[in-house]
């Protein structure tokens, strides 16, 4: 079996590192979001909380909150609309800006996620790295090794187990 070489470099391959962790989360985030029997796409979430959050925004200020190019924005926005979650509407102030605000649907989900998923995709990401400590580089690696032996699905269906204990 090769050697992990990312692992091996260190800083040198420090941005490669952080790019995998971060497709590591966002692909256990989804698993988690199918357990809830929902369909929408991790990515997606960010502008929900940022639109569910401080209301309707235009493309280049939901570009801002989420911290993303202005056409990734669009893209995700244009597939949030064929989804039905938000809509498109032309700026009072400015009938060039597009005003993005969430459908009764993007609130229900919103406000869903907000109370069941988001908290326990929360504490399954803080059980991963709750014992972290020391130089980032063993941590990233412990990271990688956490969701290698349990991934987030799991620790949210265990923290899930221990909520719905019977109280004694």
């Amino acid at each position: 079996m090769p050697k992990d070489i990312v692992r091996d470099f260190g800083l040198l391959t420090l941005g490669t590192r952080l790019r995998r962790v971060g497709e590591l989360l966002q692909a256990n985030t989804q698993e988690v979001i199918r357990e809830f029997e929902l369909t929408i796409p991790a990515a997606q979430y960010p502008f929900l909380a940022a639109l569910n959050r401080d209301g309707p925004l235009t493309v280049g200020e939901l570009a801002e909150a989420v911290g993303i190019t202005q056409p990734g924005a669009t893209r995700t926005i244009g597939q949030m609309a064929d989804a039905g979650l938000v809509e498109i509407s032309v700026a009072d102030d400015d009938q060039r800006r597009r005003k993005i605000s969430l459908t009764q649907a993007g609130q229900e989900l919103a406000t869903f996620s907000q109370t069941t998923v988001w908290p326990s995709i929360e504490a399954a990401v803080r059980d991963l790295c709750g014992d972290l400590d020391g130089p980032l580089l063993d941590q990233l690696a412990a990271i990688e090794d956490g969701l290698g032996e349990q991934t987030l699905l799991q620790r949210t269906r265990k923290t899930r187990d221990i909520d719905n204990e019977p109280r004694s």
